[in-house]
């Protein structure tokens, strides 16, 4: 198996991990990031971002991420897209990552995998992914042109993404498990205001109707108990995330949920390694906190290798 040797290898090319690649490029260090899908995470599929500073008018996510990742190989450092990795082995001075096809060794690592969409696990919604069944808006909406559409969720995901797709849809339902919605209030202004827009409160989904695609949803009405048959040809879930940290498992300290734990220098539990991004187990995850942990996290792991090869700190 093919073998690459680094200063610094992150994983995960979201708003993290882009800006580590880029304070670690201007540092001079050789460093790669490995992104098993496209640069940007999650960012890279949110239609709009209107709370990043510099930004008063929005940008979209795939334009920031694009932004950012033309900046870090501008400054060296290299990139290997759709490159998942599958096992790392964090012993010893040398951080050991494999992936499908090669092992990268790094004198230190950054972790900044993010989060993945979680997922409904009902009954349909396994079969009936990629047939009416998503959890990208952005990605998919195009394809659900004059049809109705349920957004599972109430966070701001949720409600952002439900008025992004009324650009498609004829209609689009949310459908919420509380009384209310969660969102910031500006986002849920704009759904209030949206007439293709309709709720469904307390309520929860049961079942994902369909053969070949969706055709409709089973709901439950939390307060009253009673069954709907609701007719859709699209669902959209937005129900909160999970860590992705599976590959980790018994090798850092991380929280009951897999959230990786640090200090304030972003350093993990074995020396060497650092996380940033909402892989971290911490309060607020956004872009631009995740840009600012990354930031850290390049400068501590710089530091790092700087001791390990006996240099001072600049």
């Amino acid at each position: 198996m093919k073998e690459e040797s680094y200063d610094v290898a992150i994983i995960g090319g979201g708003p993290a991990g882009l800006t580590a690649a880029i304070y670690l490029g201007r540092a001079k260090l050789n460093s790669i990031v490995l992104e098993k899908a496209v640069p940007g995470g999650n960012a890279a599929i949110t239609d709009m971002i209107e709370n990043y500073p510099g930004f008063p008018d929005g940008i979209s996510g795939r334009e920031l991420s694009e932004r950012m990742r033309v900046q870090a190989e501008k400054f060296g450092t290299k990139f290997k897209i759709l490159h998942e990795v599958i096992s790392v082995d964090l012993k010893g001075d040398i951080k050991k990552i494999k992936t499908s096809n090669e092992e990268i060794n790094a004198s230190a690592l950054i972790i900044a995998t993010g989060t993945e969409w979680a997922k409904l696990n009902v009954p349909g919604e396994e079969k009936l992914t990629g047939k009416g069944v998503s959890y990208c808006a952005t990605c998919d909406g195009p394809f659900f042109k004059d049809r109705t559409i349920a957004v599972i969720g109430g966070g701001d995901s949720a409600v952002d993404e439900a008025n992004y797709l009324t650009r498609f849809g004829k209609k689009v339902i949310i459908i919420h498990r509380r009384d209310r919605l969660r969102a910031a209030k500006i986002i849920q202004d704009r759904a209030f205001a949206n007439p293709k827009i309709d709720f469904r409160f307390s309520t929860i989904v049961t079942e994902i109707i369909g053969d070949e695609f969706v055709k409709a949803l089973r709901l439950r009405n939390l307060n009253t108990e009673e069954e709907e048959i609701l007719e859709v040809e699209g669902v959209f879930v937005f129900v909160g995330n999970y860590p992705s940290t599976s590959f980790l498992k018994g090798q850092i300290e991380m929280d009951e949920a897999g959230y990786i734990i640090t200090n304030e220098r972003m350093e993990a539990s074995v020396k060497g390694v650092f996380a940033c991004g909402d892989v971290r187990k911490k309060m607020l995850k956004q872009v631009v906190t995740a840009c600012g942990e990354g930031a850290t996290a390049a400068v501590a792991a710089q530091h790092y290798i700087e001791e390990l090869k006996g240099e001072e700190y600049k």
